[in-house]
């Protein structure tokens, strides 16, 4: 099997860190990096819901997604008066995730906040930010005096994200830049550890893609985010 220009195989992740704590004023925080891609993922609490959601007993989470200018070359522009299109559908897709793992019950009458801000962008971000943006999420809610694993506890699964793609005829798992603006069909799969879909992005961006392909991207996104899953319980187990 040929290799790719990273050396990986076609179902091989980038090398993928999450280094915890790293923002020492937010509760919760991780530095997630796959491969060249870098996301700094912090989570805070608050004791304010949206208006809509006030007296009701429930919480909310939400994220804010960010590029920062150094982060691509050339620069990226601030978004300093208007957030653009991609970056309000990339944040939606990050609080939709979360919550999917989240009893909103048992989280109370507070909202976390988890902002993921883009270092360096070689593809994927979006997926790093959601898979980096349950650690932080985690430990912010440890961060919580009456929430604990061991009681009342509001995750009731993990959450991870993966991209797949079929480059030059080759279904490709966890893409980078010089892949993905290559692909024929480009893929994000949000997955819960236990193995259920969140959401399931498909594209073809330079062509149509068949039902076989369709099932190859999926069954690739799916081992992946298995490994990913592993890969954040051995970072939370570390603490």
């Amino acid at each position: 099997m040929p290799t790719r220009n990273d050396g990986r195989t076609a179902d091989e992740l980038r090398p993928v860190m999450f280094q915890r704590g790293f923002a020492a004023n937010a509760p919760g925080s991780v530095l997630v990096s796959a491969g060249n891609t870098v996301v700094l993922c912090t989570a805070s609490v608050s004791d304010d819901v949206p208006p809509w959601m006030a007296g009701k007993g429930k919480g909310w989470v939400t994220a804010e997604y960010n590029m920062l200018p150094g982060s691509t070359s050339p620069r990226k522009p601030r978004d300093r008066k208007k957030v653009d299109g991609r970056t309000t559908e990339i944040q939606r897709l990050i609080g939709r995730s979360l919550r999917a793992v989240v009893d909103q019950q048992r989280l109370g009458e507070r909202m976390v906040t988890v902002d993921c801000d883009v270092l360096k962008a070689d593809g994927g971000t979006r997926t790093a930010s959601i898979t980096g943006a349950y650690v932080a999420l985690y430990d912010a809610l440890l961060s919580c005096e009456d929430l604990s694993p061991e009681g009342t506890w509001p995750l009731v699964d993990s959450v991870a994200a993966v991209s797949a793609g079929v480059v030059g005829g080759r279904v490709l798992l966890d893409l980078d830049y010089s892949e993905d603006s290559a692909a024929e069909v480009d893929m994000n799969v949000v997955m819960t550890g236990s193995g259920k879909f969140i959401e399931v992005q498909g594209t073809g961006e330079g062509g149509t893609f068949t039902g076989e392909e369709l099932q190859g991207l999926l069954r690739a996104a799916e081992a992946g985010i298995q490994q990913l899953t592993e890969k954040q319980q051995q970072s939370l187990n570390g603490a």
